[in-house]
């Protein structure tokens, strides 16, 4: 079966012939220092285009996630560094600003992955994570109103739940056991379990420790964006330098789903909720 691009043609030929000019320079190249990891649906669009307005940060070139760690791990790291700016660049920004630049990128489905954690932990020795989360329910109906429009959904959002188990059944194992295996429904239709966030935070504390990575809570991130984007900021040892033009990208309008669809989906997720609490040492706003 056919499946969607997730890009057009003429931004993947785009990106395709800067990444093989960037591949001829990949050693003069920067890595990143930290990357938004997930979740989808959660905000990680505004916070990526917050961070690159700061002046010391540096984004990937042409698209704001490289996927390198989850579905294009094939390639060598190389290919993953040809991505980036220069360091050129950077000593230039470094000069200006007398703060060391970094770079960055954003790939939602990272948190997601089972076999992101590790491998970025093998070839970023020391990248920080940006998380962020979302009530759990409105990131579900809003992740399948997304996945409806690509083109990797067809069934409307309670009957995609109710297929939800069947489609994610034995996919973590597979993905596991050939890591070259690239798993459709485990990317596009995981509207619950990808809302599940303890188990994902779990998974990537266990590799990373807590104090790599920095939860951002989008309820808040919108409601207070410059109290939320100056504890990011003090995460990444990066200066202050006022605020960005904060808004809300990549958003898309609420779809209607039967009250007691949310109901089901709100009892689901409580449990989940309970532990993140605990691991945040703070109830998430969805749940004050």
């Amino acid at each position: 079966m056919t499946r969607p691009s997730d890009s057009p043609p003429a931004k993947r030929a785009a990106q395709a012939v800067s990444v093989t000019a960037g591949r001829l320079s990949h050693g003069a190249r920067m890595l990143p220092g930290f990357l938004i990891v997930g979740a989808q649906r959660s905000g990680t669009t505004t916070m990526y285009r917050s961070l690159s307005q700061h002046p010391t940060v540096l984004k990937a070139a042409l698209h704001k996630g490289v996927h390198y760690f989850d579905v294009a791990y094939e390639h060598k790291l190389s290919w993953y560094q040809a991505h980036f700016p220069l360091r050129a660049r950077a000593r230039r920004v470094e000069r200006a600003t007398g703060v060391p630049a970094v770079t960055f990128e954003s790939s939602p489905y990272y948190m997601f992955h089972p076999l992101a954690a590790s491998r970025i932990a093998r070839d970023l020795p020391g990248v920080r994570l940006l998380v962020l989360v979302r009530d759990p329910v409105a990131r579900a109906i809003s992740a399948h109103a997304h996945e409806l429009a690509r083109g990797f959904e067809s069934e409307p959002f309670e009957r995609a739940l109710e297929l939800e188990d069947a489609r994610l059944e034995g996919e973590v194992e597979r993905i596991i056991e050939d890591p070259g295996y690239h798993s459709h429904s485990h990317r596009h239709h995981a509207y619950r379990t990808r809302g599940e966030y303890i188990d994902q935070l779990d998974r990537l504390e266990a590799v990373f420790g807590r104090t790599r990575i920095h939860v951002v809570d989008s309820g808040d991130f919108f409601a207070e964006p410059e109290s939320v984007y100056d504890l990011v900021l003090d995460f990444l040892e990066l200066p202050r330098h006022g605020y960005p033009a904060f808004g809300r990208h990549n958003a898309r309008p609420r779809a209607s789903i039967a009250e007691s669809s949310r109901s089901a989906l709100d009892a689901h997720f409580l449990p989940y909720d309970v532990r993140l609490s605990a691991w945040l040492g703070k109830q998430p706003s969805w749940r004050r």
